[in-house]
């Protein structure tokens, strides 16, 4: 699996540095997750750390 980021993103860049493969991105209007390169961060920390930090609660589990 890996995470999504949704509509609610406002864009803050809090996400960006903490994922440990580079995955996330800025996109046209709010960031991205490349899901091929997203491990939930398995391997490099106890939860997802996009998760704990995003103010807005926008990231979620792809489906």
């Amino acid at each position: 699996m890996a995470m999504r980021i949704n509509e609610t993103c406002i864009a803050c860049g809090a996400c960006e540095p903490e994922c440990p493969t580079n995955a996330i991105s800025e996109g046209d209007e709010i960031f991205v997750i490349d899901e091929s390169a997203c491990v939930e961060c398995q391997g490099h920390f106890d939860s997802p750390r996009c998760v704990e930090v995003c103010p807005t609660d926008s990231i979620h589990k792809a489906e």
